[in-house]
């Protein structure tokens, strides 16, 4: 009998950049917060935007990593009106305890 594969049920995720969190619900951005402030960022593009993987660049060359990114990799969001996002380089990839999904804005109810 086979060892069954570890499934991750999580459904929260936080990308940092250098200077801002993107929160993430089921791979939708839910919540956007500055680095520096602490701050929620209530009007920000990535708000309800998709994650669909991360992009690195070398040697002038685009290479996409579909599913999770990894650190190091832009995140590459999709936009539904066709206005993708592209971040900085994570530098961190988290998983929010309780309290902290409790905190997001309204409108990631």
């Amino acid at each position: 009998m086979g060892a069954r594969p570890i499934v991750d049920r999580r459904r929260h995720r936080v990308y940092l950049t250098r200077n801002t969190e993107y929160h993430t619900r089921d791979n939708r951005c839910v919540a956007v917060r500055d680095r520096t402030t602490g701050l929620w960022i209530w009007e920000h593009r990535a708000l309800w935007a998709r994650v669909l993987g991360g992009l690195s660049f070398q040697n002038g060359g685009i290479r996409p990593t579909p599913g999770v990114p990894n650190l190091g990799e832009s995140l590459y969001l999709h936009r539904t009106d066709g206005e993708d996002l592209v971040t900085s380089q994570l530098e961190d990839i988290l998983r929010p305890d309780h309290q902290e999904v409790a905190s997001y804005p309204a409108f990631a109810a």
